[in-house]
């Protein structure tokens, strides 16, 4: 979604919209894999009358979300679930109230936070994402909820410069770190990817990786266009993403998606 499908204002452009109603009239599956909520993709393709039965998304279809921490497959059951360690979790926000960084908690449907910020405002008006739920305590926050993966917020220089540097060491044998995006930092359980969502996906399906195409710009990608018999990455995406792909595409502002449905889809 983010980089990909949605250009650098975070939309859908009428040129994508149109390639993806194409590209499903002519009986092509299009199953978006994301970092995103299932409702934030929900809420994004209804803009351009994509989601719903006959769209491309909607709580009775197939789809990968939060990173492949989610997996739902025919009639949008849910095949896969992969959760953080509640103790980690404490950890994380602990360090968020201490060093006031933004971080928000993702528990399926849902975004849970400590404080209010215009970073999390963001999440939700830039990103699409659930507006966030404010807890009044870490044990409020982490108790009773199952979380899948949380998000710190900041500077690209704060995360690249700070935040990354630490977490990766802190997460060591714990959990895994990934960007999406500069200026969010991702952690998520060890050994977990989009790749590996889509791949649970298509074992559930009954596909293969051979029968796919892949579309993606950032590092969060790099297993996807690996697993895709075409990866392509997008001319906006991340150097790690450009490495392992197939075909460098159009960027996201150049209607990179559509462009690459028109080439290589039909």
């Amino acid at each position: 979604m983010d980089g990909t499908l949605l250009n650098s204002r975070s939309q859908i452009t009428l040129t994508t919209a149109k390639a993806l109603r194409e590209a499903l009239s002519r009986g092509v599956k299009v199953v978006i894999a994301t970092g995103k909520t299932r409702p934030a993709v929900i809420n994004v393709l209804k803009m351009v009358d994509l989601a719903g039965k006959d769209g491309i998304v909607s709580e009775f279809s197939p789809g990968v979300f939060l990173q492949g921490l989610l997996v739902y497959g025919r009639q949008g059951r849910e095949i896969f679930k992969r959760n953080l360690d509640p103790d980690f979790c404490r950890q994380a926000f602990f360090y968020s109230l201490e060093h006031k960084v933004p971080l928000i908690a993702f528990s399926e449907d849902r975004c849970l936070t400590l404080f209010n910020h215009p970073l999390v405002d963001s999440l939700h008006t830039i990103y699409h994402e659930p507006e966030a739920e404010i807890m009044p305590s870490v044990e409020h926050l982490v108790a009773g909820v199952d979380i899948q993966k949380l998000i710190f917020l900041d500077t690209a220089e704060g995360v690249a410069t700070s935040l990354r540097p630490y977490w990766a060491e802190a997460t060591r044998g714990l959990a895994s770190v990934v960007q999406a995006v500069p200026d969010m930092l991702e952690i998520v359980p060890s050994g977990t990817s989009k790749g590996r969502g889509v791949q649970m996906l298509l074992d559930h399906l009954g596909a293969t990786a051979k029968e796919i195409m892949a579309i993606g710009d950032g590092e969060n990608d790099v297993e996807m266009l690996e697993l895709a018999s075409l990866g392509i990455a997008l001319n906006n995406g991340s150097e790690k993403a450009k490495a392992v792909a197939d075909v460098i595409g159009a960027s996201n502002d150049e209607d990179g998606v559509a462009d690459a449905i028109y080439r290589y889809a039909f």
